[in-house]
């Protein structure tokens, strides 16, 4: 698994490089956000740790603009940073971070954090699926997802890896009330460490691509006070 890590401290920089290359992780180092993305575009990393407070654009930008950028591979991003109020943790989540950590930390704690995004998945051994309902066509394998609406000829989503597995959680149960801890643990598993409130930034960044009316979704609804539940017939 190749990591990127963006931290402008050397001395932080070399200790999480250190860390998980003892875990045999490959790990390349940057201090500032416009190597960031240069090295995002050359090489895509599985997995970004990325400062809030760098040099040039700030984590929050290069989080914002990698996660406009769509590509074969999506990066997990883990976001860093010495503040701990609670309105930076939401910032750094609606911008697209999957994680988020707090300065100072333990080594042995980032670690765990790191292995826990890399296993993010939909769970359910090695079988060829497929799940269909009105509008859409899952093929878990090939990791595609097809929306037709109306007449209109199916149309290929274009996904993150999370938007993907999301979506393809809501589609395998059409009607099931999923509450957050549930979607945590389908998605990210039992080493989950952030705030589940990151949920409902990527319901909200999926219904942009999926929903007629975002404002208004067709597919995802939310059931006030639960969760959120996915609605279109299904096609055996």
């Amino acid at each position: 698994m190749d990591i990127l890590i963006v931290e402008d401290e050397p001395e932080i920089a070399q200790l999480i490089q250190h860390s998980l290359e003892k875990e045999g992780f490959i790990c390349r180092i940057c201090r500032d956000g416009n190597t960031a993305l240069r090295m995002f575009q050359e090489q895509t990393p599985d997995l970004i740790i990325l400062d809030l407070m760098i040099p040039g654009l700030d984590g929050l930008e290069v989080c914002a603009r990698i996660r406009q950028k769509s590509g074969a591979k999506d990066p997990y991003i883990l976001m860093l940073t010495a503040k701990g109020e609670e309105i930076d943790r939401v910032i750094g989540l609606s911008t697209g971070a999957d994680d988020y950590m707090v300065k100072p930390f333990s080594p042995r704690e980032l670690v765990a954090r790191v292995r826990a995004l890399l296993r993010r998945s939909l769970r359910g051994g090695g079988q060829h699926q497929i799940y269909r309902t009105q509008h859409f066509t899952v093929d878990v394998e090939q990791r595609t997802i097809s929306r037709q609406i109306d007449s209109q000829p199916p149309e290929i989503l274009e996904l993150t890896a999370l938007e993907f597995n999301l979506l393809s959680t809501f589609i395998s149960s059409p009607g099931r009330v999923w509450n957050r801890s549930q979607l945590i643990d389908k998605l990210w598993g039992d080493n989950f460490y952030g705030d589940e409130r990151v949920v409902d930034t990527h319901v909200a960044r999926l219904r942009k691509k999926i929903e007629p009316d975002p404002a208004n979704p067709t597919f995802v609804k939310t059931v006030v006070g639960i969760g959120y539940k996915f609605e279109d017939s299904h096609v055996v």
